[in-house]
């Protein structure tokens, strides 16, 4: 389960799960590792999820974030385990998605891979703080417009509401378990490929991201000097 901090990746691991893993309620994210909920049964199957800190984290950097992230898809993989699924979380009460946002979905993106977007879920919640009218004018535009979610909807991923309610997860969930199970681009790369994280798809998008935000900072200095 993956998507920005404060999106509600961990409350829904644990309404899922039955799991108590802790949530950050105020600006500080919790999830500052990659942390496993207890397995429990849906429809015949074991299932366990996986949270992780998102690119955004109030305590580690973007750079360490994706180290952590590859290591524990790096370590299952190499252990013979594979991913139904991947769930990306994104507030419906947003009112923009903003530059981080869209940055951490690009890496997201990088890191899943085009052949595994059939096994990837984008899934809207905190519907309860928003008009419901708005809430799906949000979502009609997350779909529909090529810098949101629709080049991956187009290839296969799907994006699914989420209630706050404990059949509304395992909905969510029963599309995944029974998908063929999903070998991602980043698993690819480092097992396979042998590439070091920051050769891979997922490393090159956020050294991008990095550089251009660098760049962004300098003119800002530069700007601030001339008016001084």
């Amino acid at each position: 389960v993956m998507g920005a901090t404060g999106s509600g990746k961990t409350t829904f691991i644990n309404i899922a799960s039955g799991s108590d893993l802790r949530v950050g309620m105020g600006l500080e994210s919790c999830t500052n590792e990659v942390q496993t909920s207890q397995s429990f049964m849906l429809d015949g199957k074991r299932v366990v999820l996986v949270d992780t800190p998102g690119f955004d984290d109030t305590t580690k950097s973007d750079t360490d974030v994706l180290k952590m992230i590859a290591a524990y898809l790096q370590t299952i993989y190499e252990h013979g385990a594979r991913l139904a699924g991947v769930i990306y979380m994104h507030r419906i009460s947003d009112f923009r998605m903003g530059g981080t946002s869209k940055r951490n979905f690009k890496i997201f993106r990088e890191l899943c891979g085009e052949s595994s977007l059939k096994n990837v879920i984008i899934v809207t919640n905190m519907w309860s703080e928003v008009k419901r009218e708005i809430g799906e004018a949000r979502e009609a535009e997350l779909a529909s417009k090529d810098k949101f979610f629709k080049p991956v909807l187009e290839k296969g991923a799907r994006m699914l509401r989420h209630d706050g309610a404990l059949e509304s997860a395992h909905t969510i969930l029963r599309y995944l378990i029974n998908s063929q199970a999903a070998t991602l681009r980043i698993q690819q790369e480092i097992v396979n490929e042998h590439k070091p994280i920051e050769k891979t798809a997922a490393g090159a998008e956020l050294r991008r991201a990095l550089d251009e935000q660098a760049d962004h900072h300098k003119e800002e200095i530069r700007n601030l000097k001339a008016e001084m």
